[in-house]
């Protein structure tokens, strides 16, 4: 197969698509030495992530110009067997298409988008479900909201879950917590939250909570550390810090590296989410890789995710999220069970996994049998000689 993966999304921060199309590459690289794989990319240094032996194409990071011309100029040009896409397709298709649709969050809460963004997306996913040939997705819960959105056959989407970066795994937590003391200057213990500052990811819930932790639990020494890039949102966020109370044990990191983040998993005692809406929820699952106990919302695709090895609360309730930091943060035998949990739950996924699956949905799309069908038929073949 000749395969063409529109991955803008690299280089961009744009957290939960770019790890994505980020992690499927490596993914395709790993398990699939046949296939040709062609990599269209906008943003400069982008091409330190894309696989040595994947092709490179350069699109404009304009998305109306990467949309309604570059895509669909390089389709022609390259003609691949068919084109992978995140919610929005080039405007004029000459190849088969399979689009990833994480969620339907714009339409089930308009109110997290501005009326600009909901707006576009309802349009173009709405055209790209027609026009795509399959549809991926995360999880079960984002399938049942596409098919309640989109008058398309159960047949046409498919679930493949997300897997945690193999990067993300224990290490050390004395070297963890010795490289956290460097960076963030924090010598107490902490609770971590991890996702951009918007308003779908509660950061402000999770504030308020902190602070009745340590209303109730004044012997407790936990600061609160929320990583995640600033967005229109984070002035609000910082507000509600900086008028908590606490203001001094509430810290923010930015944006971070990987390598930086896989720190700060390892060295925090507790991570929680506390999103009122995820598609899948991708930090759950790397905090419990890097063996750390998880408390996390009971909305959507969380529970799904987390399947009995998190705590759940619920997002809209900041006593319920309290309660869940408190047992876990209170009750060591507690905390050590729930690390033991999810550390089973995260390798139950893997990228290697999800590339295989997402090669399934290609080779049904292209009409190309699998590398074993087709193995096995050539030796069946061979055999009769």
């Amino acid at each position: 197969m000749r395969i063409a993966v529109d991955a803008h999304a690299i280089g961009r921060h744009l957290t939960g698509n770019e790890v994505y199309v980020r992690s499927l590459l490596g993914g395709f690289a790993e398990i699939d030495r046949h296939s040709e794989f062609l990599a269209y990319i906008s943003e400069p240094g982008a091409e330190q992530w894309i696989p040595e032996r994947f092709g490179i194409r350069h699109v404009a990071s304009n998305p109306y110009h990467r949309l309604g011309w570059d895509l669909a100029r390089l389709a022609r040009q390259d003609k691949p067997d068919l084109l992978h896409v995140q919610y929005t397709a080039p405007l004029l298709g000459s190849v088969p298409l399979i689009v990833t649709v994480h969620d339907v969050s714009f339409l089930e809460h308009p109110e997290y988008f501005t009326f600009s963004r909901r707006s576009q997306l309802r349009f173009t996913v709405a055209r790209t479900v027609r026009q795509a040939a399959k549809i991926v997705t995360v999880s079960e819960f984002s399938r049942d909201g596409i098919l309640r959105a989109y008058d398309v056959s159960p047949d046409k989407v498919r679930v493949v879950p997300n897997a945690a970066n193999p990067a993300f795994r224990p290490i050390g937590r004395e070297k963890a917590q010795a490289s956290v003391r460097e960076r963030l200057g924090l010598t107490v213990p902490f609770v971590l939250s991890v996702g951009d500052l918007q308003p779908r990811k509660n950061q402000i819930g999770l504030i308020e909570a902190f602070v009745r932790l340590l209303r109730a639990q004044p012997q407790l020494p936990h600061h609160l550390v929320l990583t995640g890039k600033e967005t229109w949102f984070a002035p609000k966020v910082k507000e509600a810090a900086r008028t908590s109370g606490f203001a001094d044990r509430i810290h923010f990191t930015g944006w971070v590296t990987d390598a930086e983040l896989l720190e700060i998993y390892n060295a925090c005692d507790l991570f929680v989410f506390p999103s009122f809406y995820e598609g899948f929820g991708l930090p759950i699952l790397e905090a419990m890789a890097c063996g750390r106990a998880v408390a996390c919302s009971n909305t959507s695709a969380m529970p799904e995710v987390a399947d009995g090895a998190g705590l759940l609360f619920d997002p809209n309730n900041a006593e319920s999220i309290t309660r869940a930091m408190s047992d876990i943060l209170l009750d060591s035998e507690l905390r050590g069970r729930m690390e033991r949990l999810g550390l089973q739950r995260a390798a139950l996924f893997s990228w290697q996994k999800s590339a295989r699956a997402t090669l399934d949905v290609y080779e049904e799309v292209a009409g190309t049998p699998k590398a074993g069908t087709a193995q096995r038929a050539m030796a069946a073949a061979n055999r009769k000689r």
